[in-house]
C-alpha cells in the first residue's frame, strides 16, 4: 500500500502553534490533503496526552485511529473525495540544550513510540528531568545521546530522528551546533539512529552532497504549527499499514518510496542573511565579508546551503545508491493564491481551494499523481498550466534568510490575469505567451503574502549552565530554606533570576506560584526585565510595599476599605490629623502614629509567633489618636504609607485562613538585600513562610548600611537559627572589580565583617593598578585633584586641557566616557566644591537625588527639632527618618548626615538654603553621558570603571556622631566595592586626620599621591 505520511506535526498545547491544533483538526485537514499516516506530536503533554487516549482507538499495530464517533463527524464535513483512511502514530519533538565539552549544544529530536504504555515510559523517565507540562515541545537539559537512551528503552520499536539537521540554531548539523557529524552527537549510541529530517531549507540532493549521510534515510515532515500546512513536506511508504512497518522501512529500506518537500528556497534558512539589515548572501559573497553583515558588521545568519557546502564531499548531481525518489511541490493554496493575486490564507483562496478537492480528490495526490489530463478536463486551465511547471521543476524561487521565509511563483509577472470569485471559468488561461522559468532564478516574487507561520523564539535552556559553581549550587537549590550570602560583584540578581527561572522552565513551577520582594522600584524593574527574557508568564515581583498594596486590594472588603481606596500623601495625611488635633503638633503626631503603627503591627505578629514582644509598652493615649485617625482616613477611603506593610501583617497574624491562603498561592519565596529588612518587614515574611516552606534569601550583612531606615541586620544573622534546616550558600567570586580593589574592599571591612572567613576571590586579570590616596589642602584642592585625575583619565576633555599642557598623555587605554565615573562622599554637602569644579571646566556631571531636601515635610520636622529646639539626638533623629516613605530615604538620609555640630551655627532659613543646595539638581537620566555625583549610601546597587571617594576624614567617614561605627566601616566597604578598574581616595587636611579606615589598606595596594609635583599625576603612570 503506498501512502503519505507526516510524522512531525505539533499540537495546540506547543508555544506558538493555533489552537485548531486538535485531533479532529489534524484528522480532517490530513485527509483533505491525502495524508493517510499523522505524527500526533506532543504526547509527553499531559492535557494532550489525555485528549489522545480519549479520542484515539487502537488500529494497525502502533497505529491508531478516531473513535468511531468522533470520525464519524469528521467525514461528515468533507467531500467524498477526501474519506480517505487516517491512522496516527504517537511523537513528539523534544529539544534538548546541554554542555557538551565546553560547548552549548542544541538539538531538537523526534521520538516515536509504538503504543501508549511506551508513551508513559517515556513520559515519566523525563518528568524527571525537566517540565513537560509547560510546551507540548518540551526543552530539557539532557544530552541528545541520553534522550536516545531513554527513547529507546521505553518499549520495542521506539526510535528517534534527528529533527530538522540543518537549522542553525537547534540542530545536529546545524551551524550553531558544533557537531559536524550525526554520530558525534549520539556518540556510542549512534547506531541506533537510521534516519533524519532534512527539513523545510533542504531537500534530498542538496543532502546527497554529504556521503556521511548516505547511512541514513532522509525523511521530509511539515513540522506543522497549524493544520493548514500539513503535507508541505512528507514522506511517501509503500508498506502495509503498521508502525513497524513503517519503522522498518525507514531502518531497513524496503517500502520507503522516498520524499515530497517544498522547494527548499522557500524555507527561513535557505541562504545566509541579516534580516534586521535585509541583507541576504549567497555562502561565496558571505565568506569575502568574513561572515559578517556588510551594513552593520555583526556575525551573518550561516544558512542551510553554505552548511552543506562546508561538509560537502560530493558535487551537485550525485546520487547515492539508496536514495529515495523526490518530488517537490508548491502548496496547492499558494498556487491558488498566486493565480487570484490575493494571499494564501485568503477566504478566496480557501473556497478555490474547496472546489478542486472536491472535484479532483486530495492535496498532495492532485500535485503530483491526478494525470494531467483529469485536471484539464475539470476546467481549470490555469491550475492545470501551473501543475504541470511544477511537475517538471519550473518554478521561480525568492529565497529564504535568517528566519524569513522565502517564496515560489510558478507564473511570471504580469503572466495571469487577476479574475475574481464571480468570472465564468474562474480559472481560465489568459490569451498570454507562455512563459516557462528554470527553477532557483532568483527573482522578485508575484506572490502578496508568504507562508505566515508563527515564529518560535527559542525558550531557555540549561539555564544554569551559565553561572559560576557558586551561583548554580545557590540556583540549584529548589526546595526549603536557603540564605544565599553574595558579595559585592558576586552576581547575585543574575543568580537569583536564573534560581527563578530554573524553578519555572525546569522544575514545572507555574510561574504565579513565585514571589520575588526587593526594596526598590528600580530594582523590581531590573528583576521583572531579567525575569522576562528567561521566562514566559508573570513572576510576582515587587517592593515590600508594592506586595503589601496587592493585599490589601484584594482583602479590601475583609479590612474594611472601599475596592477603590487610595494611599494618602504626606499634605493629606497632614489635613486629615490637623481636622483631628488642630493645629498643634501635627507633624510629631505623624511620626507617633507611624511608630505605633509600625510598632503594634509588629508585636502582633511576634506574639502570633510565640515570641514576647520587645520595647516600651505603648502610650495608651497615641492608641486612641492611632484609632481616631484611621477611622478618619479610612472614612474618606484612604490608607497611608505605613498601612502597606502594617495592615497586612496585622491581617495575617490575626486571620490562619488567609495565611494559609497566600502561603498555598506563594509556594516559593525569594526576598533581595534580605539584610536591609526591618522588623515588620521581617514579620511580614514570617507570615508568608510556613516552616518547611521554599524561602530563599539573598544578600550580604557587610553591606548592611540602613539601620537609620530602621533595618536590622540581625534578622539577616539570625536566619539560621528561624530555620535551622536551611543551607547557606556563598558567592565569593566577584567578577566586578580589579584584583587590587578586592583586596583593599576585603581588608576595609575586615575588623567589622560579619561574614565567617570573609573571602572575595578576584575574577578579573591582575593590573599594575593600584588604588590612589591623595591627602588635599582643603575640600576645594580635593576638588580639584578630582578634577585634574579626571582630566587626565579621559587624556583631556577639552582643547584647552591639551593646549594649556596640563594634560599630555592619551588617557586610559581603552578610553573612558563621563558615565563611566562616579564621584562618592558620606553627605551630600561635601558635593558642593566638586560641583563647583566640574562646572568651572566645563565637565558634565549629575548628582542623583530623589527630591529636593528643603521641600520635604519630613527633612523640615528634623530641621525643626534640630536647629529651633536644639533638642535632636540621633535615637531621636532616626525616629523621624523611619517615618519617610520610602522613596525619600535617601534624601533624609542626606539630611541627617548634615545635622552635625557645624550646621548649628545656621538659622533655620540658612540651613534649609544649605540642604536645597545639595539636592537640587536634575533628576538621574539612564542616558545622560555624564559623571556621576552620589552619596555612598545611594551608589549602592551601582558600579563604574573609574570611583573617587572624597572625604575620607575622620569625622566624616566614618561620621562622628555615628552610634555605630562598624556600620560606618561597612559603608567604607560598600564605596570601594562600587569601583570596577580605577580607585581614588582623598581627604582635605584642613578637616584634621585622614580616616581611620585607610590604615586598613596594606602598602602593598595603595599608591600615595601627596604632593603634586608634575602636572602628570603618579597614578596615570600606573594605568
Amino acid at each position: 500500500m503506498r501512502y503519505y505520511a507526516d510524522l512531525h506535526v505539533h499540537s495546540k498545547y506547543s508555544r506558538a502553534c493555533s489552537r485548531d491544533c486538535d485531533v479532529e483538526n489534524l484528522a480532517w485537514w490530513a485527509r483533505r490533503k491525502g495524508i493517510t499516516v499523522l505524527g500526533t506530536g506532543d504526547f509527553t503533554h499531559p492535557a494532550w496526552a489525555r485528549e489522545l487516549r480519549e479520542t484515539l482507538q487502537p488500529a494497525e499495530p502502533g497505529l491508531f485511529k478516531l473513535r468511531d464517533d468522533v470520525d464519524a463527524e469528521v467525514l461528515r464535513k468533507l467531500p467524498p473525495t477526501c474519506h480517505g483512511e487516517v491512522r496516527f502514530v504517537l511523537e513528539v519533538e523534544i529539544s534538548t540544550i546541554y554542555k557538551r565539552d565546553d560547548r552549548t549544544r542544541k538539538v531538537h529530536h523526534l521520538c516515536y513510540v509504538p503504543s501508549f504504555e511506551a508513551a508513559d515510559k517515556f513520559t515519566a523517565a523525563l518528568a524527571k528531568i525537566g517540565n513537560l507540562g509547560s510546551d507540548g515541545r518540551p526543552i530539557l537539559g539532557l544530552d541528545s545521546r541520553d534522550l536516545l537512551e531513554i527513547t529507546l528503552e521505553s518499549g520495542e520499536g521506539s526510535y528517534l530522528v534527528p529533527a530538522h539537521v540543518w537549522t542553525p540554531w537547534f540542530a545536529v548539523l546545524g551551524s550553531k551546533s558544533g557537531f559536524d557529524a550525526v554520530a558525534d552527537c549520539y556518540v556510542d549510541l549512534a547506531d541506533e539512529v537510521f534516519a533524519v529530517e532534512t527539513g523545510l531549507s533542504s531537500d534530498p540532493s542538496m543532502n546527497w552532497r554529504v556521503s556521511r549521510l548516505d547511512s541514513y534515510t532522509l525523511v521530509s515532515n511539515s513540522d506543522a504549527h497549524s493544520p493548514p500546512i500539513l503535507g508541505r513536506n512528507a514522506t511517501v511508504f509503500d508498506t502495509e499499514l503498521s508502525y513497524f512497518a513503517l519503522r522498518d522501512a525507514l531502518r531497513d529500506g524496503p517500502g520507503y518510496v522516498g520524499t515530497v518537500d517544498m522547494f527548499p528556497e522557500e524555507g527561513k534558512y535557505f541562504l545566509d542573511g541579516h534580516r534586521k539589515c535585509d541583507v541576504r548572501m549567497e555562502p561565496a559573497d558571505t565568506r569575502k565579508h568574513n561572515l559578517l553583515c556588510p551594513e552593520c558588521r555583526k556575525p551573518l545568519t550561516v544558512g542551510v546551503l553554505h552548511r552543506i557546502e562546508e561538509l560537502a564531499d560530493r558535487d551537485s548531481g550525485v546520487r547515492p545508491a539508496n536514495a529515495g525518489s523526490t518530488w517537490s511541490i508548491v502548496p496547492l493554496p499558494e498556487i491558488v493564491g498566486e493565480i487570484l493575486k490575493v494571499g494564501p490564507k485568503s477566504k478566496a483562496v480557501a473556497s478555490a481551494v474547496t472546489e478542486l478537492v472536491g472535484t479532483l480528490g486530495p492535496e498532495l495526490p492532485m500535485l503530483l499523481e491526478v494525470p494531467l489530463d483529469e485536471i484539464k478536463a475539470a476546467r481549470t486551465p490555469l491550475v492545470h498550466e501551473a501543475i504541470t511547471r511544477l511537475r517538471a521543476g519550473q518554478v521561480r524561487c525568492d529565497p529564504g534568510f535568517d528566519g524569513e521565509y522565502g517564496t515560489i511563483s510558478v507564473f511570471a509577472p504580469g503572466e495571469t490575469a487577476a479574475p475574481t470569485m464571480d468570472t465564468p471559468g474562474l480559472f481560465d488561461m489568459p490569451a498570454v505567451d507562455e512563459v516557462v522559468v528554470p527553477r532557483r532564478v532568483v527573482q522578485p516574487s508575484t506572490v502578496d503574502e508568504p507562508i505566515e507561520e508563527p515564529v518560535v523564539a527559542p525558550v531557555p535552556g540549561a539555564l544554569l549552565d551559565g553561572l559560576d559553581p557558586d551561583q548554580r549550587a545557590a540556583a540549584s537549590v529548589v526546595e526549603g530554606q536557603l540564605l544565599i550570602v553574595a558579595g559585592p560583584g558576586t552576581g547575585k540578581t543574575r543568580t537569583l533570576t536564573h534560581r527563578i527561572a530554573h524553578l519555572v522552565i525546569d522544575h514545572g513551577v507555574d510561574p504565579g506560584s513565585v514571589l520575588a520582594i526587593t526594596f526598590t522600584r528600580r530594582a523590581a524593574e531590573e528583576m521583572r526585565e531579567r525575569l522576562a527574557a528567561l521566562v514566559d508568564g508573570d513572576v510576582n515581583v515587587a517592593t515590600f510595599h508594592q506586595f503589601g498594596l496587592q493585599v490589601l486590594r484584594e482583602q479590601h472588603a475583609v479590612l474594611g476599605l472601599a475596592p477603590d481606596f487610595a494611599v494618602a500623601d504626606e499634605p493629606t495625611r497632614i489635613a486629615v490629623l490637623r481636622e483631628i488635633l488642630g493645629d498643634s503638633s501635627v507633624r510629631k503626631a505623624l511620626q507617633d502614629i507611624s511608630r505605633v503603627k509600625r510598632m503594634f503591627a509588629a508585636r502582633l505578629a511576634a506574639s502570633a509567633a510565640g515570641e514576647l514582644p520587645i520595647g516600651d509598652e505603648i502610650d495608651g493615649d497615641l492608641i486612641g489618636l492611632v484609632e481616631r485617625y484611621d477611622k478618619a482616613m479610612h472614612s474618606r477611603d484612604l490608607v497611608d504609607f505605613d498601612d502597606l506593610l502594617a495592615m497586612p501583617v496585622t491581617l495575617l497574624s490575626r486571620q490562619i485562613d488567609l495565611v494559609e491562603h497566600y502561603r498555598a498561592r506563594y509556594k516559593w519565596i525569594c526576598v533581595d538585600e534580605y539584610q536591609d529588612v526591618d522588623e515588620l518587614q521581617y514579620r511580614l515574611l514570617q507570615e508568608l513562610t510556613p516552616p518547611t516552606g521554599n524561602l530563599c534569601a539573598i544578600g550580604d550583612p557587610d553591606q548592611a548600611i540602613y539601620s537609620f531606615r530602621g533595618a536590622d541586620v540581625g534578622f539577616f544573622l539570625r536566619f539560621q537559627r528561624d530555620f535551622p534546616t536551611a543551607r547557606t550558600v556563598q558567592l565569593t567570586r566577584n567578577y566586578r572589580s580589579s584584583p587590587v580593589i578586592v583586596a583593599g574592599a576585603v581588608a576595609a571591612v575586615r575588623p567589622a565583617t560579619l561574614v565567617p572567613d570573609r573571602e572575595l576571590q578576584a575574577m578579573r586579570p591582575a593590573t599594575d593598578d593600584r588604588i590612589g590616596i591623595h591627602p588635599a589642602a582643603d575640600e576645594e584642592a580635593e576638588a580639584q585633584f578630582v578634577v585634574q585625575t579626571i582630566e587626565e583619565l579621559l587624556g583631556g576633555s577639552s582643547f584647552h586641557a591639551r593646549d594649556s599642557g596640563r594634560v599630555a598623555g592619551d588617557g586610559v587605554q581603552g578610553g573612558l566616557s563621563f558615565d563611566d565615573i562616579a564621584v562618592l562622599y558620606r553627605t551630600a554637602a561635601q558635593a558642593r566644591p566638586v560641583m563647583e569644579a566640574l562646572s568651572r571646566e566645563g565637565l558634565p556631571f549629575q548628582k542623583r537625588s530623589h527630591s529636593p531636601l528643603a521641600g520635604h515635610p519630613g527633612v523640615q520636622e528634623l530641621v525643626k527639632h534640630f536647629v529651633v529646639a536644639q533638642d535632636a539626638t540621633p535615637a531621636l533623629l532616626r525616629r523621624a527618618a523611619q517615618q519617610v516613605p520610602e522613596e525619600f530615604a535617601d534624601t533624609v538620609q542626606d539630611a541627617l548626615e548634615l545635622l552635625q555640630p557645624l550646621a548649628l551655627r545656621h538659622s533655620p532659613e540658612s540651613f534649609l538654603a544649605e540642604l536645597s543646595l545639595g539636592a537640587e539638581v536634575d533628576t538621574w537620566d539612564p542616558r545622560a553621558n555624564r559623571i556621576s555625583l552620589l552619596t555612598l549610601h545611594a551608589a549602592k546597587g551601582l558600579e563604574f570603571p573609574v570611583v573617587f571617594i572624597i572625604g575620607c576624614a575622620d569625622g566624616l567617614l566614618p561620621m562622628q556622631w555615628a552610634e555605630e561605627p562598624d556600620e560606618e566601616r561597612r559603608l567604607f566597604f560598600v564605596g570601594i566595592s562600587r569601583a570596577q578598574n580605577h580607585l581614588y581616595l582623598s581627604h582635605a587636611q584642613r578637616r584634621g586626620a585622614p580616616s581611620p579606615f585607610l590604615r586598613s589598606l596594606d602598602d602593598s595596594l595603595v599608591e600615595r599621591l601627596a604632593g603634586r609635583t608634575s602636572r602628570r599625576s603618579r597614578q596615570l603612570r600606573l594605568l
